[in-house]
């Protein structure tokens, strides 16, 4: 966790996982969890791998231990449908329930989820405020106060030599930085797409964690 950047005036460490972790306040940022995004294709017969929530969930829970993480903040599509929370695994369910008694979490309602994960614990709201920041799930060009989102999945997308190479990435602009989607299986938008370079509302630059380095691309 040795790779930062500053923002907002205050300092941020980007993880591989594709969590954000604020040392300052103890707090851990997620977005685009997607829980049961595969239960919610298997009932229209489109197989996904099962065991992906189960995936995003481990990933999470080593993030909040490396962390040391108080406070945890899921900005948005925690769940891929309103009903997700229902199809959990009862192991999972308790996981979950565990650690939202254990953690200040907070849950930024999504337009897939909205406040479908309220039945498992922690605090649920349409937006947060913490610090100078204001947490969303969909960045709002026209709002210039800093702001922490996700709903787009950003990933850096290379071309070369006919070849397309892909990595999630973080979505930094002058007001505006948008977390790459944490759950498995979640796909990803190219940050030189005109509706991600709309909502950054101004120059762009993908950040991208590299083992112990933090890459930077600026997006013309």
């Amino acid at each position: 966790m040795s790779v930062s950047f500053s923002f907002a005036g205050e300092s941020f460490q980007p993880l591989a996982c594709g969590a954000l972790w604020w040392p300052a306040e103890a707090t851990l940022f997620v977005a685009d969890l997607h829980f049961e995004k595969a239960s919610h294709f298997a009932a229209r017969g489109w197989l996904l791998p099962p065991q992906a929530t189960a995936e995003t969930l481990d990933s999470l829970i080593s993030a909040v231990e490396m962390t040391g993480a108080q406070r945890l903040v899921c900005l948005g599509d925690s769940f891929h449908d309103e009903a997700g929370p229902g199809r959990l695994a009862d192991e999972t369910r308790r996981t979950l329930m565990t650690m939202t008694r254990s953690l200040d979490w907070w849950w930024i309602t999504g337009n897939h989820d909205e406040a479908a994960a309220a039945v498992l614990g922690g605090r649920v709201m349409a937006q947060g405020r913490l610090g100078p920041l204001v947490l969303r799930h969909e960045a709002d060009p026209a709002d210039a106060t800093p702001e922490l989102s996700g709903h787009f999945h950003p990933k850096l997308v290379i071309r070369h030599r006919g070849r397309h190479l892909a990595r999630r990435c973080f979505a930094h602009g002058p007001t505006k930085l948008i977390l790459p989607a944490y759950g498995a299986f979640t796909g990803g938008l190219d940050i030189a797409d005109p509706a991600l370079q709309q909502a950054l509302a101004g120059p762009a630059t993908a950040l991208v964690v590299e083992g112990e380095r933090l890459l930077r691309f600026p997006i013309a």
